[in-house]
């Protein structure tokens, strides 16, 4: 797949000596949805902030569509489209007149049929006449992603789009992102929510101390790095295990009544057979049996603790 941005050996020292990046190697496909995930502090923001020609690096190169960010600052600029993450619209503004004025800002001439298709994706079509300061939260973030839109960018930064937003909101917010996608706009976006992640990304980059660690296919992520338990409830409680099952490593929570396997999913069924052979041998009767997957939040906590 074509390669739409690139960061090549990026670093970012303040003149305090704080540094915010450390020889930073990214590379961002065409039409993807990438994830970037990391703590408070971890450099995500001075990252995107980059690329967007708002920070300059120390050191290194970031090229946008083939133009570098620095040089051909102008070219850059107008193919990426930037939602940060406070809510920083002109209150006593129409939608109308905010979202055609942020077109004018990069000298787009005016495209009233776009921009009408645009405010009807994002269900803003019957508040265009409205001022931003009488809209909710959720519909002000949507004008937020409007006006980054306006001048048709090929690459949407969205900087924690559902922060403050409620989970019926935040879906929304999900579906305009695919929506997005299909149309052909790359989106990179940071977040929080581990579950916005792995509801909508195609990649994964989990960025700590500003470093960039670990680039991955999500998918592939969580084939290769999640893990799966087995869980066993008993018909009754039981005092302690058998010694017939300590091999197994299992765990006895919920009043002694339920047993927990943790494995990986490379491995086997071998083992389980096994285990559930024991079961059996030790008499123990069971209720049910069910299994459960690693979630990526799970194997997102799981990859810092690896990385400290």
């Amino acid at each position: 797949m074509t390669t739409i941005v690139s960061v090549k050996n990026v670093s970012k020292v303040y003149k305090n000596g704080y540094q915010a990046l450390a020889s930073v190697n990214w590379d961002i496909r065409e039409g993807e949805v990438m994830a970037l995930l990391g703590p408070n502090g971890a450099g995500k923001t001075t990252l995107i902030s980059m690329i967007c020609g708002i920070v300059t690096p120390s050191s290194g190169s970031v090229s946008v569509c083939g133009h570098d960010i620095i040089s051909e600052f102008k070219e850059t600029r107008a193919k990426i489209g930037l939602v940060p993450q406070e809510l920083s619209v002109h209150s006593f503004e129409s939608v109308w007149t905010s979202v055609t004025f942020s077109r004018g800002l990069f000298g787009k001439p005016p495209n009233p049929e776009y921009l009408e298709e645009l405010l009807k994706s994002l269900s803003l079509w019957d508040k265009k006449d409205q001022k931003i300061m009488t809209l909710s939260g959720g519909m002000k973030r949507r004008v937020l992603i409007a006006k980054a839109l306006s001048h048709e960018p090929s690459v949407l930064f969205l900087d924690e789009p559902t922060a403050g937003v409620d989970v019926e909101l935040r879906k929304d917010m999900w579906n305009i992102v695919k929506n997005l996608q299909k149309k052909g706009v790359t989106i990179i976006l940071t977040t929080h929510y581990i579950e916005e992640a792995e509801a909508i990304a195609d990649r994964i980059s989990v960025i700590q101390k500003g470093n960039i660690f670990l680039t991955e296919e999500k998918n592939t992520l969580m084939k290769q790095l999640g893990k799966k338990q087995l869980r066993i409830e008993l018909k009754k409680p039981i005092k302690s295990l058998p010694k017939s099952l300590s091999k197994f490593h299992l765990e006895l929570t919920d009043n002694n009544t339920l047993l927990t396997y943790n494995f990986d999913k490379k491995d086997d069924s071998g083992n389980i057979t096994k285990l559930l052979d024991e079961i059996k041998k030790s008499k123990l009767q069971f209720t049910d049996l069910s299994t459960k997957q690693s979630s990526l939040e799970e194997i997102f906590v799981q990859l810092l603790k690896e990385n400290v």
